[in-house]
């Protein structure tokens, strides 16, 4: 038996947005808010994060879709999989070590985090909003792959074309500060 008898057997997000829309609208808001607007983050390294995040939840959906849109501004492929592999080998930028290593922590032993960690990101120089927007686009992704893995949400090479082609179109028309929202227009919500 299916999770969802009432969703396809190849359930897209788009699926539960539209079976399920209570809440849907604001959830996009945020997605923009959180990803989109002013930071001392820019938009390829909060994409890097919910991307990291999501790989760390082995939510294949979410990390696929958020690795293809982190590519389209500039992130390597080979980034984000060095930093599947561990942060302190991974190619990247110092100065993003400590904050990938606390959203680690925080998406791994939230509990475990400690002001030593805190520390270390702005020894890094980092501010306290950079670090508070790293929180809560690490916040917003164990949300999203707790739905997405819940509904069964699945995957695959058609899907990963789809989101790759928005995503290229998204950036050519410059970063929409409304991406997440369009995606819900054009969902019909």
């Amino acid at each position: 038996m299916a999770r969802f008898p009432t969703l396809p057997e190849d359930t897209h997000l788009a699926d539960v947005f539209k079976a399920f829309p209570a809440g849907v609208i604001p959830l996009l808001e945020y997605h923009d808010i959180i990803l989109r607007e002013e930071s001392p983050l820019s938009v390829a390294q909060r994409e890097l994060i919910a991307a990291f995040v999501s790989g760390l939840n082995a939510c294949d959906f979410c990390y696929g879709a958020h690795s293809i849109i982190a590519e389209s501004f500039g992130i390597e492929p080979a980034l984000l999989e060095g930093l599947m592999n561990g942060i302190e080998d991974a190619p990247v930028d110092a100065e993003l070590k400590p904050l990938l290593a606390y959203v680690k922590k925080l998406t791994q032993h939230p509990s475990k985090l400690t002001d030593a960690d805190a520390q270390a990101v702005y020894d890094a120089g980092w501010s306290e909003q950079a670090l508070h927007d790293a929180i809560t686009v690490c916040a917003l992704f164990n949300l999203m792959n707790r739905i997405v893995e819940g509904h069964g949400v699945v995957t695959n090479d058609a899907v990963r074309r789809a989101q790759r082609e928005r995503s290229e179109k998204n950036r050519e028309r410059h970063p929409s500060p409304r991406f997440y929202r369009d995606i819900g227009r054009k969902l019909g919500l």
